[in-house]
């Protein structure tokens, strides 16, 4: 049995470089753009709103549009939208149009609804022993988006007499060029449209559906990914709020510790997919739920200590690593080979961009209502829930075990 990963892995590894690069730079710069630009600074947040919004609403149309046409195509035609982000962004800033901000942030969220499949990707037509891996080496992609991302930021935020930020969108132009020379690159197997179609009649999208919702362990593969993204958003931002204004850090303080739990979440990518080899898809879920109520268990009884709150974020990190990689891990498998699968894929990744904008929502909501302490109480309630519900469904299910 081959062991060594497709050509293609790596180059969707750089795909989603690119990927999170725009994630990290617009998320570094979105709200500082959007209140210089917003007619009140109550609107401040809504260009980064829409982003997440598209998501959303592209996520499950997308994984439509690759079962049509194919993983390739799609990703080439995504490449435009993020081209478009850029141009757009830039004329934002410019001409001071905080419309044209909306509509750049709009435009980028579409790209990343399509460049988020590029883990699911890496895993067409590969034996089901190295999936883990595949996924796993994509999503360390974010270790270069973790560098790169605030370097290029800093770097062209005042770029020669141009409006501060505005050559930080027209960068988003650039990487799409980048992206777009990466898929061209990838050679799309003769069957993989074979084994991506799916019949388009309404009685096959209907039982695509039934199916996933009647199959446990597919609902557990969403929740585990799902819940997981949340809870990280939601202690991430309530943590950065939290040394800001309840403890009164200064910005490179907080920049710091956000940044090594930015690393924490994406460096153990490159052996989680080993991990899961070894021990199995139980075990690294059931870690990665562990850590994240470890995290909040932290921010309760040592939450105003510094160094205690960096350590809360690179356990949330890796928290958050097992649970993203274990469940898309769990998904693949119990859907390999499976007609519809690239629409269980889309309704995965739908579950996954609502649950992470709720916990990108809810923090100053959830702070100003619950408190610190609250907040992580009601965090630890709900791993604590998901992991009865993956205890009682992984106990005898084989999948699980390799």
């Amino acid at each position: 049995m081959n062991s060594r990963l497709p050509f293609k892995t790596y180059l969707y590894f750089l795909a989603q470089s690119v990927n999170l690069t725009t994630a990290v730079m617009s998320v570094s710069m979105a709200a500082l753009v959007g209140a210089s630009l917003a007619p009140e600074p109550s609107l401040s947040t809504v260009p980064y709103g829409f982003q997440f919004l598209l998501v959303m609403l592209i996520t499950y149309p997308a994984s439509k549009l690759m079962s049509k046409i194919g993983r390739k195509k799609s990703f080439l035609l995504a490449t435009v939208p993020l081209a478009a982000s850029g141009i757009v962004g830039f004329l934002a800033v410019q001409e001071r149009a905080f419309s044209l901000l909306v509509i750049s942030h709009s435009l980028l969220g579409t790209y990343i609804a399509f460049a988020n499949f590029n883990r699911f990707a890496a895993t067409d037509n590969i034996s089901v022993d190295l999936k883990p891996r595949a996924i796993s080496l994509v999503v360390a992609g974010g270790v270069i988006a973790a560098v790169i991302g605030p370097m290029l930021t800093t770097y062209f935020k005042d770029f020669g007499s141009l409006q501060a930020f505005s050559a930080c969108y027209a960068v988003f132009t650039g990487l799409a060029v980048v992206s777009l020379i990466l898929n061209l690159l990838v050679k799309e197997p003769i069957d993989s449209l074979t084994h991506l179609h799916e019949p388009n009649h309404s009685q096959f999208r209907s039982s695509v559906v039934r199916a996933t919702l009647e199959n446990k362990t597919v609902l557990l593969a969403i929740a585990v990914a799902a819940i997981g993204y949340g809870i990280m958003n939601l202690l991430m931002i309530q943590s950065s709020m939290h040394m800001s204004t309840n403890m009164c850090l200064h910005f490179s303080d907080v920049s710091h510790a956000i940044q090594w739990h930015v690393l924490a979440m994406f460096a153990p990518s490159f052996f989680t997919g080993i991990l899961i080899q070894t021990l199995g898809l139980r075990v690294v879920i059931f870690a990665g739920i562990f850590l994240l109520i470890f995290t909040s268990l932290i921010n309760i009884l040592a939450g105003s200590d510094y160094d205690a709150l960096m350590a809360s974020l690179i356990a949330l990190g890796l928290g958050w690593n097992f649970t993203y990689v274990g469940g898309s891990a769990l998904l693949t498998r119990e859907l390999e080979n499976l007609p519809g699968s690239v629409r269980v894929q889309g309704i995965n990744d739908l579950g996954i961009s609502i649950m992470a904008t709720l916990g990108a929502f809810a923090p100053a909501f959830l702070l100003s209502w619950l408190g610190w302490n609250g907040t992580n109480i009601l965090a630890i309630g709900i791993c604590l829930t998901l992991l009865v519900f993956s205890g009682l469904i992984l106990k005898r299910n084989p999948t699980a075990q390799r």
